[in-house]
């Protein structure tokens, strides 16, 4: 497995599942032509855009390029594109082949992306320190189940420029590439006193 800092965008669930077994990052799934609708989505994006820069993966036919031109359109920042080769074929799920009869990035063999990541010049990452905010870390500073949870992680995500409309395996995929979690407790730490112990 190799893990890569920048996000990876994509389009569908069994795209981010087949990418999940081979390579370690963050990946963000678009829902398809979902994206061009979801503001929040396009933000989170955004961010990563910034931050740590993203990867786009679509499928080769003409929705992922539509897919692909968008997101380039829509969002500033460090912007990778890795592309996979035409295949023709048809996914193991699915009674038949798409519309154009190309395999979507989840039926393509696994050393044929890791081939079009190496084509596109990325490697894995030389980060080694796992990252270390948890489900249990936020529930230990009260930031999930707790009475004022929500209201605390509104504050934290507004706080932090983060979309307000993050799952919470998002918020700590978000987390963890943005500071330990010494320096997250510290965070909301400031924001209870800020905000009168909330």
């Amino acid at each position: 497995m190799i893990k890569i800092d920048e996000a990876i965008i994509v389009e569908g669930k069994y795209d981010k599942i087949k990418l999940s077994s081979i390579i370690d990052a963050v990946i963000i799934v678009t829902n398809g032509f979902g994206i061009f609708k979801d503001s929040e989505k396009l933000a989170l994006i955004r961010y990563y855009a910034e931050k740590t820069g993203i990867i786009i993966l679509t499928d080769s036919d003409s929705a992922g390029r539509k897919i692909r031109g968008y997101i380039k359109s829509a969002v500033k920042g460090n912007i990778k594109n890795v592309y996979i080769p035409d295949i023709f074929g048809k996914e193991k799920r699915k009674r038949t082949s798409s519309a154009e009869g190309k395999l979507g990035v989840e039926g393509i063999d696994t050393k044929i992306i890791l081939s079009a990541f190496e084509k596109a010049g990325i490697t894995s990452s030389e980060r080694t320190s796992p990252p270390d905010i948890t489900k249990f870390t936020l529930y230990e500073l009260g930031l999930s189940g707790g009475n004022n949870s929500s209201i605390l992680r509104k504050e934290l995500q507004k706080s932090l420029g983060l979309p307000s409309l993050l799952s919470a395996s998002a918020l700590i995929e978000v987390l963890n590439t943005m500071m330990t979690a010494e320096e997250l407790s510290e965070k909301v730490r400031i924001l209870r006193e800020k905000n009168n112990g909330i």
